[in-house]
């Protein structure tokens, strides 16, 4: 079996690194509303591709925003089912000055692949059509396999839940694959045990009724920018420990036995600073820096901005002042209850000079899957197989919104089998994915079919 999927992948290696190229060309950015049109001819291309890989049916099916592409090969409904989710929609490329190519124009360097969305996440999902290609031209599936391929991921997945909701018995499944997360290594192969929640709000500061002269105003009026900035920095301490009041309350402190597991993962802290172009690690005392990104919440500034910010200079108090702020969460907490602290936080510790408008913008719960479950193991001996290691299990850092929905809605275990790496500058300039990591990914899939049938 193995000997006809590798000798099938060898034959066909430049044809799958090529169709994946091709997706990576599409500006499927679901932020931006002047890219609808594009965004509905990258959902057709996954259709068309889910089809040529051999599967039964494959539709695009629209919801109250960008569409969901849904795709499936029935062999035997007495057999066990696999649900691959995934999304189509990528992050904005800004700022495209740092970008050392088109990001929508893939550039193969050093055995990477360059572009926005090739390892967030078009490049992993599409490991999945090619192993299912794999398996049905090889004829050897033991599974029957579902695609959910969604357009709208970047932004919070605002609409699929109402879709699943409304497709429970379409997407009826015994466990959810997900490709959109990383390895620690080629070397050290590791497995995924979840991903923090989030809650991500806007913040409007407002001083004067209009932007003001710096000379004739300033230090009589209250500048919406220092406020801001001032709000911002009151909500760590000295130890960069989270002083909004009720932050940590629902938190579930990893016992010593995980911390000790997740501090098992090879680490060379000057590795990490030098790889970064930082001299100094930054984050809550008392934690490893795999704590801190993987068993910790946190809170960052993701965008900040008011004033003249164009060339030259313009001596000028600004009217308003802006933020963008998000908060990491872990278990058990709410992103609804932590979203609802962070907004009457920062509504309450305005001074009177200035009025605040604290807005949501989306959230997602964090979600943990046991180690000890059939799907786990699966994956844990797919990765074995293939990169002859046992992987470790880690925490991720990042947030897929929909996890805690989806098994809510369709009470199944969720499995997250990334291929990228931590380094793929994921919603930075110069997004990239391993060549190698990409066809490792296609190589192992199909086990995680064979095990989970077994």
């Amino acid at each position: 079996m193995s000997q006809d999927w590798k000798k099938y992948q060898e034959e066909n290696k430049e044809r799958f690194l090529n169709e994946m190229l091709d997706l990576l060309r599409i500006p499927s950015i679901s932020a931006k509303s002047e890219y609808k049109n594009e965004m509905q001819r990258c959902a057709e291309a996954v259709k068309d591709s889910l089809l040529a890989a051999g599967a039964g049916k494959a539709a695009v099916m629209a919801t109250d925003g960008h569409p969901v592409v849904y795709g499936e090969k029935i062999i035997d409904p007495a057999k066990p089912t696999v649900l691959v989710y995934g999304h189509y929609d990528v992050q904005p490329a800004e700022p495209l000055e740092l970008w050392h190519n088109d990001p929508f124009d893939p550039t193969i360097k050093d055995g990477k692949v360059f572009a926005r969305g090739s390892a967030d996440d078009k490049g992993q999902f599409y490991m999945h059509v090619k192993a299912l290609e794999t398996l049905v031209k090889t004829n050897t599936m033991t599974t029957n396999i579902k695609f959910l391929i969604e357009g709208e991921e970047e932004v919070g997945s605002p609409n699929l839940g109402k879709f699943v909701a409304a497709n429970k018995e379409l997407l009826k499944a015994d466990v959810i694959l997900i490709s959109d997360s990383s390895l620690l290594s080629m070397e050290n192969p590791s497995l995924d045990t979840g991903v923090r929640g989030l809650s991500y709000i806007e913040i409007e500061v407002t001083g004067a009724n209009r932007d003001l002269h710096s000379g004739t105003y300033g230090g009589a009026v209250a500048n919406p920018i220092t406020i801001l900035a001032k709000m911002i920095a009151s909500c760590h301490d000295e130890n960069n420990h989270i002083t909004i009041p009720g932050f940590y309350d629902d938190v579930v402190v990893a016992s010593d036995e995980e911390r000790a597991l997740i501090n098992k993962a090879p680490y060379n802290d000057q590795e990490y600073k030098d790889e970064l172009g930082v001299k100094e690690l930054w984050g809550e005392k008392g934690y490893s820096t795999y704590e801190r990104t993987g068993i910790r919440p946190t809170i960052e500034v993701n965008g900040i901005w008011g004033g003249y910010t164009g060339e030259g200079a313009k001596t000028v108090l600004p009217s308003k002042a802006f933020a963008k702020v998000s908060a990491r969460l872990v278990p058990n907490q709410s992103s609804e209850k932590i979203t609802e602290k962070l907004l009457n936080y920062f509504r309450s510790i305005a001074p009177a000079s200035v009025e605040v408008k604290a807005e949501l913008h989306h959230g997602g719960e964090p979600y943990m899957t046991p180690i000890d479950s059939k799907g786990y193991k699966a994956a844990s001996k797919a990765l074995e197989t293939t990169f002859g290691k046992t992987p470790i299990p880690v925490r991720g850092g990042g947030s897929i919104p929909i996890c805690s929905l989806l098994e809510k809605e369709l009470g199944i275990k969720i499995i997250f089998m990334g291929f990228g790496l931590d380094n793929d500058n994921l919603h930075s300039p110069n997004e990239k994915y391993n060549i190698e990591n990409y066809y490792k990914g296609i190589e192992t899939i199909p086990y995680f079919h064979k095990f989970f049938a077994e």
